[in-house]
């Protein structure tokens, strides 16, 4: 009863959304306040209808309900009640269907956070994420049901894959949908500003807070898929350059560049046809993406069984979303006539410098990753794109865009001199400087450039911040005020910039990393990395619905013999998948990671891969650095609603800086 109820819901969500986007755009080009006023409610009822759909498949996991062919083919009596819970979005149906939740979110979250905005623009927003989910609503209950039921039921089901029986995985891939499905507003926002004929300084302070929170939420995304390959699959690395993995890095991209191009729209009235292109090629590589990983066109450890008749669908509406916002675009960007203009040193030509180096990077990214399977599609001929082409080709254009992530900020709106910013930095390039001489020779030129730059973006939004508070230049109760009194938007953004820095150095530090591969017997020693490891002994372990191999590790310090870590790698194996996955064991201090993955055991012996990374712990620390300095900039008043400072918050004699994003 409960799934038929759950298909019941799903297909009430798809009429709902489709009477939301036809009445909230008809209302709103006829100007019709009962249509207009109707948008909220038809928004707000879609989510409870795909909330309860939701539900209902949850349900059916945690009672193990085999009728239900989602169930019986990714649950089973034995998994653990958290991965009957996580399960549900562990498989196809299931994460179309949390795309469609996040979706639905995205909209009664429009209706109920977005009064501030005029009547008609909300109806048209909305009306807009009525019709994209109307669309995947429809994709789910013709090509992707999850309420499917089998006859006669399975006593067990085949449980839940057991790459996917992890903690990081029930958080990985619904914070990676809000970051996907999160742009649809900012999409959204960009067709109905087309709809209108009008962006304005307004148009950006509404599309950015959005766009911030999506952003934040696929970095922690990223992060956490990129932490999860690192301990999970037991490869010793943090990105492989995976076609799933550049998946969700090219709207990561394209989204960096679109918060910087609202942040022009909104101060300048410049960059108004850049950034709607921007908004809609953001949400349109999150869409491809999911046709991607779902098409079978992509061969990768994360994508889903090959389904053509799925990939056709998908592939046919994000034609029609796709190609039918660009065909808008087309005819309708004439009309948006920027109104700033400024020079090319400047705070905005240092933001259209970004733009056009983070877009540079997605299209390599996109070209490395779409040309194997098009020549394979069209020539028959199997080929691989690896790191070494990702890496030659990204780098160089990732160098200029940490040069001016320090350099922009400090520029000044419409025109700058270049030598006065540069003067304000000076100590942090002078750090940066001393710091890559210091190590150049011991790590070699390309680590030591990097190290260098990874301080530069530490360094240089501090020194903004030093700069704007006049510290050592005026009394020092005076500078803390001008500090107190700046908005958290600036702290946010100085901060997020900080934490690529922080990332930076992390990546650095892993090419310095040390790895070894060794077949080792109880009681035997190898020395890798300053440490020598001790393989002390073998046992088993029985698990919920797994048996696993452990090894007993013991290192110590190379030099002086003190003791590091004791070490548990080990393997499962899962009788009902008739699988085994790597459990790795990680030891860390912060600034290296002692890492140990344990393989195939042959003749009393094991396989041991041992690394010693240096900074890797920096990488996805520096991640949450950059999505805490989104949020802060998120909690910002200014930034959500645009609202001017309070009197009430000026210093008698004290001057509030000028905020700068």
């Amino acid at each position: 009863m409960i799934p038929e109820l759950g298909h019941f819901a799903i297909a009430l969500a798809c009429i709902i959304a489709a009477a939301q986007a036809v009445l909230s755009i008809w209302g709103a080009h006829r100007n019709d306040a009962r249509l207009i006023a109707a948008a909220p409610a038809l928004a707000l009822g879609q989510f409870i209808a795909v909330g309860l759909a939701f539900l209902a498949l949850v349900w059916s996991g945690v009672v193990s309900d085999f009728s239900v062919m989602n169930v019986a083919e990714y649950s089973s009596a034995l998994t653990p009640l958290i991965y009957k819970i996580t399960g549900t979005w562990g498989n196809h149906e299931g994460s179309i269907l949390l795309w469609c939740l996040i979706l639905a979110l995205c909209g009664a979250s429009m209706a109920v956070f977005g009064r501030g905005l005029p009547s008609a623009l909300r109806a048209r927003v909305i009306g807009v994420l009525g019709a994209v989910a109307c669309g995947f609503l429809l994709f789910t209950l013709t090509a992707s049901d999850p309420f499917n039921r089998v006859w006669p039921p399975p006593t067990d089901g085949q449980g839940v894959n057991p790459l996917l029986q992890d903690p990081g995985l029930a958080f990985h891939p619904p914070m990676l949908y809000c970051g996907y499905v999160g742009f649809s507003i900012a999409f959204a926002f960009a067709v109905a500003s087309l709809l209108e004929g009008r962006v304005d300084a307004a148009w950006g302070r509404w599309v950015r807070p959005w766009t911030l929170a999506a952003w934040c939420f696929l970095t922690c995304g990223i992060a956490l898929g990129s932490w999860w390959s690192y301990y999970e699959l037991g490869w010793g690395g943090y990105w492989f350059w995976d076609p799933v993995e550049n998946a969700s890095l090219l709207p990561w991209l394209t989204g960096t560049a679109l918060l910087h191009s609202a942040i022009v729209v909104e101060k300048r009235e410049a960059l108004k046809i850049w950034s709607v292109l921007l908004a809609i090629t953001t949400f349109s590589l999150s869409l491809s993406g999911t046709f991607l990983v779902r098409s079978g066109l992509l061969n990768s450890v994360h994508a889903f069984a090959e389904d053509p008749t799925r990939g056709v669908f998908i592939l046919a509406l994000l034609a029609i979303v796709v190609g039918g916002s660009l065909l808008l675009f087309a005819i309708r960007a004439p009309v948006l006539v920027p109104a700033g203009i400024f020079a090319p040193i400047s705070r905005e030509g240092a933001l259209v410098l970004n733009n056009i180096l983070l877009c540079s990077i997605m299209c390599v990214v996109l070209v490395g990753t779409m040309y194997p399977p098009f020549v394979q599609l069209i020539f028959g001929q199997q080929i691989s794109v690896g790191a070494p082409f990702f890496d030659s080709t990204a780098i160089p254009l990732a160098v200029p865009v940490m040069a001016a992530m320090g350099l922009g900020p400090v520029l000044s709106w419409k025109r700058a001199a270049l030598a006065p910013a540069l003067i304000r930095l000076w100590w942090a390039a002078l750090a940066a400087f001393v710091l890559t001489a210091i190590t150049f020779h011991g790590l070699g030129g390309v680590a030591a450039v990097g190290f260098g730059f990874a301080l530069w973006m530490v360094l240089s939004p501090a020194a903004e911040l030093v700069e704007r508070s006049r510290l050592f230049r005026v009394p020092l109760g005076v500078s803390w005020s001008r500090l107190r009194l700046l908005p958290r938007s600036s702290y946010g953004a100085a901060i997020g910039h900080a934490g690529l820095g922080v990332t930076v150095a992390g990546m650095v530090g892993m090419t310095l990393a040390v790895h070894t591969i060794h077949r080792m017997h109880p009681g035997e020693t190898v020395a890798t990395g300053g440490y020598n490891w001790t393989l002390l002994s073998l046992h088993d372990q029985q698990g919920p619905n797994y048996v696993a191999r452990i090894a007993d590790l013991r290192v110590t310090n190379a030099r002086t013999g003190a003791l590091v870590a004791i070490m548990h790698p080990g393997r499962r194996a899962f009788p009902l998948q008739q699988q085994t996955t790597t459990d790795v064991s990680i030891k860390t201090n912060g600034l290296r990671d002692l890492y140990v993955a344990m393989g195939d055991q042959r003749n009393g012996g094991v396989v041991m891969r041992i690394h010693v990374n240096p900074l890797a712990p920096w990488i996805w620390f520096g991640a949450l650095i950059m999505a805490f300095g989104g949020a802060l900039s998120l909690s910002d008043r200014r930034l959500r609603i645009g609202a001017p400072v309070r009197l009430s918050r000026r210093s008698a004699g004290v001057s509030v800086p000028a905020a700068a994003e």
